[in-house]
């Protein structure tokens, strides 16, 4: 799996747009927390064997960059939660899990593209 930091409310609006174009996911992380580095380190070892490896995804540090989580759930009109993975395609939010919620067989399944 390869992570793609997003670190600025400017490179928000670049994934929204590429998300018209590829689904893109932003999984939003404490570092903090032993239950989203658990969340995490199981997206990361299921990642491969999902079959979404179409899916760009994005990693946004929410004790560095909270400003920008702030912006995401605004922009994409969705309740701020940590751990959080968002599935973005069109411009718009089209699955939202929580915490040990995060399953990327029910991700897989909202996938258009």
């Amino acid at each position: 799996m390869n992570w793609h930091p997003l670190t600025s409310a400017e490179q928000l609006d670049t994934v929204i747009e590429e998300s018209k174009s590829t689904p893109v996911v932003i999984f939003k992380h404490s570092t903090s927390c032993s239950i989203s580095a658990t969340a995490k380190s199981r997206l990361e070892r299921q990642w491969e064997k999902a079959g979404v490896d179409h899916v760009k995804p994005y990693y946004l540090d929410l004790l560095q960059y909270r400003p920008v989580s702030n912006e995401i759930a605004q922009v994409l009109q969705v309740q701020h939660e940590s751990p959080q993975l968002l599935l973005v395609q069109d411009g718009v939010c089209t699955y939202n899990a929580s915490h040990l919620g995060i399953n990327l067989d029910a991700l897989k399944k909202k996938v258009t593209a």
